[in-house]
């Protein structure tokens, strides 16, 4: 791994593990996140953001494995639909576990393998997943690059990714989905 790569990695790793929140790039937008076990950094990135606390937030874990931590019941549709998806797939869950009770409005729990190698690394390394909304002020449109992030937002937040800022490629928000009970699905966001 590039050395600038993983002396960033552990900068990051550092600042989940206390308690701060992140500016960093994901497998599709900007996002603003933090250790989504912790409920005080979960309710600073609220606050970040200016969002009301009965909005959700989504959930990155590294591996398909991982959700069986975060997930009261995955249901193997789940799998095969992560397996099978060719662009970022958020799926909700109905009930969450060993998460911070801030992240969802109610039991349910929005869910992303992530498929970006910083992510992944970070996520690894912390050895617990990772909130991730959209790097904006609440009801503003989504940063598409770092420069299109607001520079309240950037000061807000208490740690910034120092990489990938020059990336000027147009990624999108990833699809979500809600899981039903009877292993059918809606899609929420296209």
């Amino acid at each position: 791994m590039d050395e600038l790569i993983e002396k960033e990695i552990e900068r990051t790793v550092a600042a989940l593990k206390a308690g701060k929140t992140i500016l960093y790039p994901t497998d599709t937008i900007w996002g603003v996140g933090c250790d989504a076990t912790n409920s005080k950094a979960c309710d600073r990135v609220f606050e970040a953001k200016k969002r009301p606390a009965n909005k959700s937030l989504i959930i990155l874990v590294d591996s398909p494995e991982r959700l069986k931590d975060y997930v009261a019941d995955v249901p193997a549709i789940a799998y095969d639909l992560i397996k099978h998806a060719t662009t970022p797939l958020s799926i909700i869950y109905a009930e969450s576990k060993n998460l911070a009770k801030n992240v969802s409005a109610d039991k349910s729990v929005c869910i992303r393998v992530v498929n970006n190698e910083f992510c992944q690394e970070v996520i690894r390394r912390l050895g617990k997943p990772i909130t991730s909304t959209s790097a904006n002020l609440s009801g503003q449109p989504s940063a598409l690059t770092f420069n299109d992030i607001s520079e309240e937002l950037k000061q807000a937040v208490d740690y910034t990714v120092q990489l990938f800022h020059d990336d000027i490629s147009k990624p999108k928000s990833s699809t979500i989905i809600k899981l039903n009970d009877d292993n059918t699905f809606e899609i929420i966001r296209q």
